[in-house]
C-alpha cells in the first residue's frame, strides 16, 4: 500500500505531463486535469489514512514494504523500500491532506492559466517526491526525494518563466538548496563508511546501542544539519526562500509554509538516534533556530508584500521548530511543523486570495477596507493570524508555548537566553501578522478606484479550502503531537529547579501576544500616520530591516564578485583564452607557418633549385672538411 500512496502522485503527474501538454497546447480539457491533478492526491490521502489505522491495529508496530533491490556494491544491498511508523504518519497526512486542499484550491487561482495542464503536472510530481522523502526507510531514498522537491520546487517557482526575475528565483532556489547537500551528501558517506547501511532505524538503533564508536556523532549530525540549513531556509542559507515568492500563490502554500521547508526538520527528527548523543550539534542547532527566527522576524517587521511578510514568517517559525530540536524536543518540533501547516497554508491562500480579487495587486499600502468586500477570506486569515501569533487557544498557541517552556526548561540544552529571544520573536510575530490583518483588511481603503470596482470574493473552489484550515488553525492545537509522537521520540526532561516557573511563562507568553496586537492596533489603527512618522524617527533602522540586513548584497560582495572575476580572468582569460585556445591556436600557427615556409621551397623557378642544390652541396664539403 505504501508504494500505491508514492506512485499515485506520480501517475498523475504522467497523464497530466503527457495528456494535457503538448508544446503549451491541451490535448485534454481542465476537468480531465482537474480530476487526475487533485483526485489522486485525495486517494493517496484516503490510503494514509488506511495505513494509520492498521499501524494503529498493529500495535504501532512500523510497516515495512520493500520495493526492489536497486543495486549491489562490494556486497551491500541499497533497496527502495519505504517505512511507515507514528512520525511518518503524522507527516504523510500533513504532505497529503494540506496537499490535497492545495490542489482543489489551485483549480480556482489558476483557472484563466495558460498553462493549466503543466501546473498540475509539476504539483503533482513535487507530491510524489516528498512521499518519497516521508516514505522512504533508507536516507538514499530519502535524499533522491529530497533533490526531487528541490527540482519541482525550481519548476514551481519559476512557472511563469517568461518574467525574468522569475526564472532568477527558481535558479537562486536550486543553486542554493545544492550548497546544503554537500553536506547532506558528506554525512551519508561518513554513515555508510561506518555502518555499512544508510536505513535510518538501523542507524538510530546502532547510535543508541553503542555500536557506531568509529564515528562521531557531532560530526555526522553536523553535516546533516547543513542540508537541513538549505531545505529549511536556516541562517546562512535563508536567502532563497523569500524570492521564491516569485511562483504562483498555491506554490507558496505548498511548498514553502506546508511541506517542502519543513522536510530539515524531519530529517533531524528522524535521525534523533544521532542528535540525542551530539549535545554539541544540538546545541549548534538551538543556537542558529533562535538566531534564524529572530533575524527573519525583525525583516518581516517592515515588508509591505503581502506574501513577503508571509515568507520571512516562515523563515521565522521554522526557526522556532530548530529550536525545539535543538533542545531535545524532537515531537514538539513536528507538533509545530503540523499547526505551521495549518495556519501558514491558510494564510498564504488567503494572500492568494486577496490577491486574485485586487487583480494581481500585492502591496499591502495600497490596499485596506477589505473585510467587507471579501468577509470569507477575511474572517479565515484572522483566524489563522491569530494562531500564528500565538492567541490562545488557537492551534499556534499550543505549539509555540511548547517550544519556548522547553527552550527554557529543557535539560537538554535549555536556557534562559533562548527563552528571551525565542519570546523577543514570538513577540514581533504577533506584531508584524496583526501589521498585516490591519493594512490589508481593516481601517480606509487605499485602493484605487479601477481595482476597488472589481473586489470580489473568490470562488468556493477557494474559499472552501480556506474554511478547513481555518477551523484546522483554530482546533488543530488539541492534536496531542507530542503525546502521540513521545515513545518514539521521547520528550526531554526537564530542568527540576525550573518546574515551577511554567505557569509564569505561559501568562507571559500570552501577554506578549496580545501586546503584539495591542502595539499593531495602536500604530496602525488609525491609519498610517503613525507608522510614517516612526519610518522618519528610525530611519536607518527602516532601511537596514527593507533591505534584509543586507545579506545578499554582503554574498554579493564576499562570493558574487570573487567568482564572477575568478570566472572571467582565471578561467576565462588566462585558462581557456591563453592557456587552452593559445596552445591549439599557437600549434596551428606554428603548423600553417611551417607549411608556409615550405611551400616557398616549391616554387617552379629552375634559377632557386640551382641556388639550392649549390648551398647544398657548399654544405655539405663544409661538413666533410670539418669531420673527415
Amino acid at each position: 500500500m505504501l508504494t500505491t500512496i508514492a506512485l499515485l502522485p506520480l501517475l498523475g503527474f504522467l497523464l497530466n505531463g503527457i495528456l494535457a501538454t503538448r508544446l503549451g497546447g491541451n490535448l485534454v480539457g481542465k476537468p480531465f486535469v482537474t480530476v487526475v491533478g487533485c483526485g489522486l492526491p485525495l486517494i493517496a490521502f484516503g490510503l494514509v489514512v488506511k495505513t494509520f489505522f492498521a499501524l494503529q491495529a498493529g500495535g504501532w508496530a512500523p510497516i515495512v514494504e520493500p520495493v526492489y533491490r536497486w543495486a549491489v556494491i562490494d556486497g551491500s544491498a541499497f533497496e527502495i523500500g519505504f517505512y511507515f511508523d507514528r512520525l511518518t504518519a503524522v507527516m504523510a497526512l500533513i504532505v497529503t491532506g494540506i496537499g490535497t486542499l492545495i490542489h482543489v484550491y489551485s483549480v480556482g487561482y489558476m483557472a484563466h492559466d495558460k498553462s493549466f495542464g503543466r501546473f498540475f503536472a509539476y504539483l503533482n510530481l513535487f507530491l510524489f517526491f516528498m512521499l518519497l522523502l516521508v516514505l522512504g526507510r533508507s536516507l538514499l531514498v530519502l535524499f533522491v526525494g529530497w533533490e526531487g522537491v528541490g527540482l519541482a520546487s525550481y519548476l514551481l517557482i519559476g512557472f511563469w518563466f517568461d518574467e525574468p526575475a522569475n526564472a532568477r528565483a527558481g535558479k537562486k532556489a536550486f543553486v542554493t538548496n545544492r550548497i546544503g547537500d554537500a553536506g547532506f551528501l558528506l554525512g551519508m558517506f561518513l554513515l555508510y563508511q561506518t555502518l555499512g547501511t544508510l536505513d535510518m532505524d538501523r542507524i538510530n538503533a546502532a547510535f543508541g546501542s553503542g555500536a557506531a564508536p568509529a564515528v562521531s556523532a557531532t560530526l555526522v549530525g553536523l553535516l546533516l544539519f547543513v542540508g537541513a540549513t538549505g531545505k529549511s531556509a536556516q541562517i546562512p542559507l535563508h536567502v532563497w526562500l523569500p524570492d521564491a515568492m516569485a511562483g504562483p500563490t498555491p506554490v507558496s502554500a505548498l511548498i514553502h509554509a506546508a511541506t517542502m521547508v519543513t522536510a530539515g526538520v524531519y530529517l533531524v527528527a528522524r535521525m534523533s538516534g544521532i542528535y540525542v548523543l551530539a549535545p554539541e550539534a544540538s546545541a549548534v542547532i538551538a543556537a542558529v533556530g533562535v538566531t534564524t527566527a529572530f533575524f527573519a522576524a525583525t525583516i518581516a517587521l517592515v515588508q509591505t508584500d503581502i506574501k513577503k511578510v508571509l515568507a520571512y514568517s516562515t523563515v521565522s517559525q521554522l526557526g522556532f521548530m530548530f529550536l525545539a530540536l535543538g533542545v531535545g524536543a524532537y515531537g514538539v518540533a513536528i507538533f509545530h511543523v503540523m499547526t505551521h501547516a495549518f495556519f501558514k497554508a491558510c494564510l498564504f491562500l488567503g494572500a492568494g486570495s486577496v490577491i486574485h480579487a485586487l487583480g494581481g495587486e500585492q502591496d499591502m499600502r495600497k490596499m485596506g477596507g477589505l473585510a467587507r468586500r471579501i468577509p470569507i477570506t477575511f474572517a479565515t486569515f484572522a483566524i489563522a493570524t491569530a494562531a500564528i501569533a500565538g492567541i490562545p487557544p488557537l492551534a499556534g498557541f499550543w505549539s509555540k508555548d511548547e517550544i519556548l517552556w522547553f527552550a527554557y526548561a529543557s535539560s537538554s540544552g535549555g536556557s534562559q537566553l533562548l527563552w528571551v529571544m525565542g519570546a523577543a520573536t514570538a513577540l514581533m510575530t504577533a506584531f508584524y501578522m496583526f501589521r498585516l490583518l490591519w493594512l490589508t483588511f481593516l481601517g480606509t481603503s487605499r485602493m484605487s478606484h479601477e481595482v476597488e470596482h472589481h473586489v470580489h470574493e473568490s470562488p468556493l473552489s477557494m474559499t472552501g479550502g480556506l474554511m478547513l484550515l481555518a477551523v484546522l488553525s483554530a482546533l488543530g492545537g488539541f492534536i496531542a503531537i507530542p503525546h502521540f509522537l513521545e515513545p518514539q521520540l521521547p520528550l526531554p526532561r526537564l530542568n527540576e529547579h525550573l518546574k515551577h516557573h511554567e505557569h509564569t511563562l505561559l501568562i507571559v507568553s500570552i501577554v506578549l501576544a496580545l501586546a503584539g496586537l495591542a502595539l499593531a492596533r495602536f500604530i496602525y489603527g488609525s491609519g498610517m500616520l503613525r507608522s510614517e512618522s516612526l519610518r522618519e524617527r528610525f530611519a536607518g533602522v527602516h532601511r537596514w530591516l527593507t533591505n534584509k540586513w543586507y545579506v545578499d548584497e554582503f554574498y554579493e560582495i564576499l562570493i558574487g564578485r570573487p567568482l564572477v572575476w575568478m570566472s572571467d580572468m582565471v578561467f576565462l582569460r588566462l585558462g581557456d583564452r591563453i592557456v587552452l585556445d593559445g596552445t591549439l591556436n599557437g600549434l596551428a600557427d606554428l603548423g600553417r607557418g611551417g607549411g608556409g615556409v615550405l611551400a616557398s621551397l616549391q616554387s617552379g623557378k629552375l634559377h632557386r633549385y640551382a641556388w639550392f642544390v649549390m648551398a647544398g652541396i657548399v654544405g655539405a664539403l663544409f661538413w666533410s672538411w670539418r669531420h673527415v
